[in-house]
């Protein structure tokens, strides 16, 4: 038979591949010199590939291992703590100014159940993984917002499918994610049908709350069986923020529907990358300003809302039946306006529509309006007067060497940070728990 030629559009056979397994048998089986080199030749052409880089996706993959640095006692809780203290205050240095926001939030969560969800460039599985994180974030999304309410929606087989109705109670969105059984994926997704779904089920809200969509995708493709630009044109219409976390690639679509409805768009690079864009969207959307009949864009006026605060009954009360589920119950809640039995709040009454919600969430929903001043970092120990050497709300001792961690970055060697207004020092610990928990500078009240 005669020898193939060679054709430029075809790739060369190298060290990695299983025809080269092969062909070792083979040149192994003529003689031990001709092996030799051939490992040699082998090893070499393995180098320069790694030099070069052939694949884009190798090169957004970093030696880790390389960044990490001993101390002068041998030791790597130094450099540890740098990492960490770098990626906690990463999210502190965003302005504090007061912003526009919606704290009774609707969101829906439109997860990818196709086949594509199987592969295992994430550990273990995307598919396992997104429920991993989507589970956390549900959990801290309403201890962030707990007016708002969250409903599922599933993309395979080229339909959209209900998961989880609109609920505002968090263990019932994540029962409905807890079943991996009901959500194999399967098929392929279908982003305009779950995304007509979604809208459908949002098309009652009031216009005092947020229609948000966060979608969850790891294909690249989608089976619509229309013009997903019309679906684009009546999201724009019905104020549908939609933001989307990619897990493959961007695609022109996904950009386009985070671009025109105001949301965020995302590609995960890695595990850590997937959770840190996941959990940005759990803080309240800043509202868009809008253009009035004059012509100037400005925020939409306030608008005043119903709510009130019902009676907690003590478990030692007698039985009654709920406005909700109509089940015999001891503990509940009284509508104060028609006297239902409600089973948890926040909710809307079931016989009057009263919005019924409990002082505890209006005020935790209240601390996004006005956040806690970003603390600033002790870059320099020189000229202090009186240095504390604790931390004012743990009381924990500060170091007294300087850690190699950069100041431009926002970060303290000394580990130390300051309240601009009441002047005392905290801890890194304490820093982040007073922004991201309690949302109240322990020294000032502020």
């Amino acid at each position: 038979m005669a020898p193939r030629n060679r054709d430029d559009n075809f790739m060369d056979v190298d060290s990695d591949s299983d025809i080269s397994l092969l062909g070792d048998v083979e040149h192994r089986g003529k003689g031990k010199g001709k092996g030799k080199s051939t490992d040699k030749r082998k090893k070499d052409k393995g180098k320069a590939k790694a030099k070069e880089q052939a694949y884009t996706w190798e090169a957004s993959y970093t030696r880790s291992w390389d960044t990490v640095q001993e101390d002068e006692a041998g030791s790597l809780q130094g450099a540890v703590e740098d990492l960490m203290a770098r990626g906690r205050r990463r999210r502190l240095l965003a302005p504090a100014a007061a912003i526009r926001r919606t704290i009774i939030r609707h969101l829906v969560l439109l997860l990818d159940l196709s086949a594509a969800m199987m592969d295992r460039d994430m550990r273990p599985t995307r598919f396992d993984l997104m429920l991993q994180y989507a589970r956390e974030f549900v959990v801290e999304w309403f201890d962030q917002n707990p007016l708002g309410q969250i409903g599922v929606v599933g993309m395979r087989a080229g339909v959209g499918e209900r998961i989880g109705e609109m609920s505002g109670n968090p263990q019932d969105v994540l029962k409905c994610l807890s079943d991996r059984t009901r959500l194999e994926p399967t098929g392929e997704p279908s982003l305009q049908n779950a995304i007509e779904m979604a809208r459908s089920s949002m098309s009652h809200l009031p216009t005092h709350s947020s229609r948000e969509i966060l979608i969850i995708f790891g294909s690249l493709t989608t089976c619509d069986p229309g013009n997903i630009h019309d679906t684009l044109d009546a999201c724009v219409k019905n104020k549908i923020r939609i933001s989307v976390v990619a897990l493959a690639a961007e695609m022109k679509i996904s950009r386009d529907l985070c671009d025109k409805t105001g949301g965020q768009f995302g590609v995960a690079m890695n595990e850590g990358h997937f959770k840190d864009i996941l959990f940005e969207l759990v803080p309240p959307p800043a509202q868009r300003a809008v253009a009035r009949a004059g012509g100037t864009g400005a925020n939409p006026a306030a608008d005043l809302m119903m709510m009130g605060f019902p009676t907690r009954l003590p478990d030692s009360s007698p039985p009654s039946l709920c406005a909700c589920h109509s089940d015999m119950k001891n503990e509940g809640f009284l509508c104060p306006r028609c006297m239902a039995k409600v089973c948890n709040v926040p909710t809307d009454c079931d016989i009057c529509g009263l919005m019924i919600v409990s002082s505890p969430h209006l005020a935790r929903s209240y601390h996004h309006l006005f956040p806690v001043n970003p603390y600033e970092a002790v870059t320099s120990m020189e000229g202090e007067s009186e240095q504390t050497i604790a931390c004012h709300a743990c009381a924990r001792i500060f170091s007294i060497s300087a850690s190699t961690a950069a100041a431009s970055e926002g970060i303290s060697p000394w580990g130390r940070y300051r309240c601009p207004d009441c002047h005392n020092d905290f801890c890194t610990e304490c820093d982040v728990f007073v922004h991201d928990v309690i949302h109240c500078c322990p020294g000032c009240g502020r």
